[in-house]
């Protein structure tokens, strides 16, 4: 019999919708409750809660994440949450030997930092139907008043406006030179200032101010490098590259460069991804959706293959982070251990599968959510043991 691993302080517990809220369940039942005496303060995030509270219950989660400092959250919407934390996502891929990325020379992970607020996700839209002028309007508390031309319409079109925040833009900064010293991986920052001489630029010149006064010094310590370049030219640099560093993006930017990142490296639902807020609070997900297709299936009793490596990764990275918080060495050391037997049970050829035809050199059998997730128990029992 295997002694729970005592925790202090909870860590937020987030579950979510579909297919992902099944293998939630399965991934505590068999890999976190027989082993830790899991201490969580729980929010149900699915969809019918969310629509009962208006919402309100994914705001409660928001501001539990900011008291506790850890959370981890199954696939739902996340916007809100992201707004709240004010936080930069970390994206990254998890690789084994046996899949090889798209791109052939890549040897290491490629992290994502996606600044997560502000752009097109909050932005405003118009539709034009008749001609006219749209302008672009600021008027100031002191009674400063400004207005460019968007454009004059001839005919119909469509309009949109964007915002940002020096603050949140800061944030970012912060969160992505601090994540790069806590991983020991260079940076790269990449926009569109040629072309977008104010919103971008600003960018831009919050990262340099953020980086010559307060991380330069420990960069250059380490031996890490920070560099700003276009984000055309940083796609070009991506793909010739090895990997091995992380890469910081807009938030737009970020949403489609993770996705191809992820899909080059072999799949979404090998993908980690962390929240990490300047105040150094961190929400751990998977970066993919809820599968719903997988769903369908599943309540029409039909057997699903869908992979919880994300999902179950999640769990590790807030489990080994609160370990870390608290100072429980037993905790931080199970998320080790339950990565590992993750990485033990796909190198013996054990998958789910949607990895099945992705594997090289290695004899891979397709089993499906419950039989993989049994598979990293025995593992985790072993190493545990």
């Amino acid at each position: 019999m295997i002694e729970k691993i005592k925790m202090t302080t909870p860590i937020v517990e987030m579950d979510g919708d579909e297919m992902t809220r099944i293998l939630w369940k399965m991934i505590k039942d068999e890999l976190i409750l027989p082993f830790v005496d899991l201490k969580s303060e729980y929010y149900d995030l699915g969809l019918v809660k969310r629509d009962e509270t208006g919402d309100k219950i994914t705001i409660e989660a928001a501001e539990a994440c900011k008291k506790y400092g850890v959370g981890v959250k199954c696939a739902t919407p996340n916007g809100t949450i992201r707004s709240i934390l004010d936080g930069t996502v970390f994206r990254a891929p998890i690789t084994i030997p046996s899949i090889k990325p798209v791109v052939k020379n890549w040897e290491k992970p490629i992290t994502i930092a996606r600044h997560a607020y502000g752009d097109v996700y909050k932005s405003v839209e118009l539709r034009a139907d008749e001609p006219g002028v749209a302008k672009l309007v600021f008027d100031g508390v002191s009674g400063k008043h400004e207005e460019v031309v968007i454009h004059e319409f001839k005919g119909e079109g469509v309009l949109q406006g964007m915002h940002n925040l020096d603050k949140s833009i800061r944030s970012f900064a912060h969160s992505c030179f601090k994540y790069a010293i806590d991983t020991k991986q260079d940076l790269w920052f990449s926009t569109k200032d040629t072309i977008s001489k104010k919103y971008d630029a600003q960018f831009r010149i919050i990262f340099e101010e953020v980086y010559e006064q307060n991380y330069k010094a420990e960069f250059e310590k380490l031996g890490l490098e920070y560099f700003y370049t276009l984000i055309d030219d940083a796609v070009a640099r991506v793909i010739r590259s090895k990997g091995g560093y992380i890469w910081a993006c807009k938030n737009y930017d970020g949403d489609v460069m993770s996705d191809m990142v992820s899909t080059a490296f072999g799949s979404l639902a090998m993908m980690t991804s962390v929240l990490v807020s300047p105040e150094g609070n961190y929400e751990y997900e998977a970066a993919h959706g809820t599968v719903t297709r997988h769903y369908y299936k599943y309540l029409e009793g039909e057997e699903t293959s869908t992979n919880p490596m994300a999902t179950i990764f999640a769990w590790s990275g807030a489990l080994r982070k609160r370990g870390e918080k608290d100072g429980i060495k037993e905790l931080m050391n199970f998320g080790d251990q339950l990565e590992g037997a993750c990485f033990d049970t796909l190198n013996a050829g054990i998958v789910t599968k949607d990895l099945v035809n992705l594997m090289e050199g290695v004899d891979a059998k397709a089993v499906n959510s419950a039989e993989f997730i049994k598979a990293i128990r025995a593992n985790l029992e072993k190493r545990l043991g």
